[in-house]
Order: structure tokens, then C-alpha cells, then sequence
């Protein structure tokens, strides 16, 4: 099973999604409601809308650390040998978000979007090849390289997570045909 490659955006669209993903506007909407209405949106468009268009998104399914509970993320996303690739940015802010804290328990993950459909392992990734990733993420027109200046002034690194297709058990990472 592979992963289709998806790269970091780089055209106008991108630009101009994250001047307002920035704006103080943008980013509430992107909080309060895009967070609420992105897993639904998802599936409906298999992956193809969301609120961050043109920003590549996944449905990630997730367990709580303490609850157990199923949990539902939309999350932007990139790929990297045949990895999908989330950072774990909370807008910047002073935690890492409740989905990183939950797939560091139950490393176990459950992701739907654009031709990515299965369960896949969590890890999170350190040293070289975490700033080579952070990097790529930076280097596209989006909203990290703030996101990372607002986490160093609360003195929070901004972790990168891979996730891995599971190659074991009865339940595989597919390709979705269609993608």
C-alpha cells in the first residue's frame, strides 16, 4: 500500500487561505466552526473540501488518552515517504493539541481523506529529520513559520507526528480509487 504523495501548497489560493487562516477572524472561524464542520464536510466530499481549502485535510479518528473514547480531528496534512505528515501546531498556542496528547497514549489512528482511507500507526518524529519536515511545512505558503514563532515565545517546540500505514492485523491503510 502506498500513500499518494502530497506535497505542501504553493500557489496564490494558499497564500491568500492563509492571510486569513491568520487574521484574528480567520482564526476563530478555523477553531469554533471549520474544527466542527470539517470531519462531516470531509467525508461527504471524500476528502476533497474543507474550510482550509485549498489546504490538504484528513479525518483522523483517534482514542482519548484518559477517556478511551473515539475522538474526531480535521487536520491539514503533507506526505513524505510514504507518510502522512501532521504538525501538531495548535494554532501556535502555549499546549500541543488534545489529538497529539491522545495519539502519543494510543498510537493507533483511523485517517480519512483525499485517497487515504485505513488505520495507521502515530509517531512522533525528532532531531534532523523532525526540522527537515517542520521545514517543508514552513517553506510552503501556510501559517507554520508563525505558528512556530508564537509556540517559542511560550517555549513549546511544535511536533511533528508520521503516520505510518499498518501492515498487520485484518484492517489495512488503502488507497482510495477514488481519489
Amino acid at each position: 500500500m502506498s500513500v499518494p504523495a502530497v506535497n505542501p501548497g504553493r500557489s496564490v489560493a494558499h497564500r491568500i487561505a492563509t492571510r486569513v487562516a491568520l487574521s484574528p477572524m480567520g482564526l476563530r472561524f478555523l477553531r469554533d466552526i471549520g474544527s466542527r464542520v470539517d470531519p462531516t464536510l470531509l467525508r461527504l466530499t471524500r476528502g476533497r473540501v474543507s474550510s482550509v481549502w485549498p489546504f490538504p485535510a484528513v479525518v483522523m479518528t483517534h482514542f482519548g488518552a484518559k477517556s478511551g473514547r473515539a475522538r474526531t480531528s480535521a487536520l491539514v496534512y503533507f506526505t513524505d515517504r510514504g507518510r502522512v505528515i501532521l504538525i501538531a501546531s495548535n494554532f501556535g498556542g502555549s499546549r500541543n493539541p488534545a489529538w497529539y496528547h491522545n495519539v502519543k497514549a494510543n498510537p493507533i489512528a483511523m485517517l480519512y481523506g483525499r485517497g487515504i482511507r485505513g488505520r495507521f500507526i502515530a509517531e512522533e518524529i525528532y532531531g534532523a529529520e523532525r526540522d527537515r519536515l517542520f521545514q517543508r511545512a514552513k517553506d510552503a505558503p501556510g501559517p507554520y513559520r508563525k505558528y512556530e514563532q508564537a509556540a517559542a515565545t511560550r517555549l513549546r517546540c511544535v511536533p511533528v507526528i508520521a503516520f505510518t500505514p499498518q501492515s498487520c492485523g485484518c484492517v489495512h491503510a488503502v488507497v482510495d480509487p477514488g481519489h
